[in-house]
């Protein structure tokens, strides 16, 4: 089994930064597609970034430019570095992983940004 488990989040003021870490751990394995999700309340869950095997990266469009996601050699860590962060921003994130066809995910991790 999979386990995933973020940390890093809390609150900050607008414009400040965060880094979010997301370590996998029980099953060895390389995770061929790593990533952060985030959802807002009465919203629905959104992409914030991906990284996959060869380390290409995609950002959603509100975080292009201010975010940024990276992984450990091993391929079971991944990072998001945020920075200039906005209120709209303020999401619980959740960090998820992908090992052939199985998707895991961890239980999340709340940013709150303040105006």
């Amino acid at each position: 089994q999979v386990r995933l488990e973020e940390s890093g989040g809390g609150l900050v003021q607008s414009g400040e930064s965060l880094r979010l870490s997301c370590k996998a751990s029980g099953r060895i394995v390389s995770f061929s597609h790593m990533g952060w999700y985030r959802q807002a309340p009465g919203k629905q869950r959104e992409l914030v970034a991906t990284i996959v095997g060869g380390g290409i990266t995609e950002y959603g469009e509100s975080v292009k430019g201010r975010f940024t996601i990276s992984r450990d050699k091993a391929h079971r860590t991944v990072y998001l570095q945020m920075n200039d962060l906005k209120p709209e921003d303020t999401a619980v994130y959740y960090c998820k992983a992908v090992l052939s066809t199985s998707a895991f995910w961890g239980q999340g991790t709340q940013v709150t940004v303040s105006s």
